[in-house]
C-alpha cells in the first residue's frame, strides 16, 4: 500500500498502512535530522513526548546507527511524578528509547523533587538554558481533546502557555483534565525546532486532528501549527 500524503500550508500529512511502517519512517527522518545537526554543530538536541503512542517509534529510533554520544535527549513535557512512577515520561523514554545504540545519549529529565510545580519549573528553566538551543528535532503527540505537549484546553493561563514570543523554556501547567500538575516546554521553544513532527495513531486521533484544523474554536494543537514557521510533519497510521 502506497504512503498517503496530504499537504496544507501549515502541515504535511504522512499516512502509513500500519504502525510499524510509521515507526520506521519517523525514526529514519529523525535520525537524518540529528545526523545533519551533528555535522553542522557537533551536537544534536532532541525533545520527545510520552504516552502510549511512541513506544514502537522509540524502539526503532534506539537502533539507528548514529553518533548517539553527541545527542542530548529531553522531554516535551512531564508529569510531576518521579521516574519510578508508571506515569512518568522519563521512565517511558528510559525503557524504550535509551536502549541499544541510544544508550550512549545524554538524557536531561524535567522532573526533580521540589516544593511544588512552580518551583520545579523555575529550576528547570534555569538549568536547561545551558543546553544547545534551538531544538534540532521535536516529536509531539496529541490527545483526543486536541492537546499537545501539556497545552490542555482547560489549562490555567493557556494564553501564556501558547505565547510564541515567550522567553521561558519550561512552564508549569495546572489542568483538571491532566491529572497531575505538569511541566512543559513553551510553545516558543517547540516552534523554534529545526524539524517538528506530530505523531498520532488510530482513527480517533485522525478525527481529532481533522476537527482541530477545521474552522471553529482553536484547539491547542492548531496553535502549534499556526505558529510554526515551517510546516509540521504529521505522521499517522490506523
Amino acid at each position: 500500500m502506497a504512503r498517503e500524503q496530504l499537504n496544507s500550508t501549515s502541515y504535511n500529512w504522512n499516512a502509513f498502512p500500519d504502525r510499524p511502517a510509521l515507526a520506521a519512517a519517523l525514526a529514519g527522518r529523525v535520525a537524518d535530522h540529528l545526523t545533519k545537526a551533528m555535522a553542522e554543530r557537533g551536537t544534536a538536541l532532541l525533545a520527545v513526548s510520552g504516552g502510549t503512542t511512541p513506544a514502537k517509534f522509540f524502539a526503532a529510533l534506539s537502533a539507528a546507527p548514529i553518533a548517539w554520544d553527541k545527542v542530548i535527549v529531553t522531554l516535551v513535557d512531564e508529569r510531576f511524578v518521579p521516574a519510578s512512577s508508571p506515569r512518568s515520561n522519563a521512565g517511558l523514554v528510559a525503557a524504550n528509547l535509551l536502549q541499544n545504540a541510544a544508550k550512549a545519549a545524554r538524557f536531561v529529565p524535567l522532573y526533580h523533587e521540589a516544593a511544588g510545580i512552580e518551583a520545579a519549573a523555575a529550576s528547570d528553566d534555569a538549568a536547561l538554558r545551558s543546553l544547545p538551543w534551538p531544538l534540532d528535532v521535536v516529536v509531539l503527540g496529541m490527545g483526543p481533546d486536541g492537546h499537545t505537549a501539556s497545552f490542555f484546553p482547560d489549562a490555567d493561563g493557556l494564553p501564556r502557555l501558547l505565547d510564541p514570543a515567550s522567553d521561558r523554556i519550561i512552564l508549569p501547567v495546572h489542568a483538571a483534565s491532566a491529572g497531575e500538575p505538569r511541566l512543559t516546554l513553551s510553545l516558543a521553544r517547540i516552534i523554534d525546532a529545526g524539524f517538528i513532527a506530530l505523531h498520532i495513531e488510530g482513527e480517533d486521533k485522525r478525527t481529532a486532528f481533522d476537527g482541530a484544523v477545521a474552522p471553529g474554536p482553536r484547539k491547542p494543537v492548531r496553535a502549534v501549527l499556526d505558529a510554526a514557521p515551517r510546516p509540521v510533519e504529521v505522521f499517522w497510521a490506523p
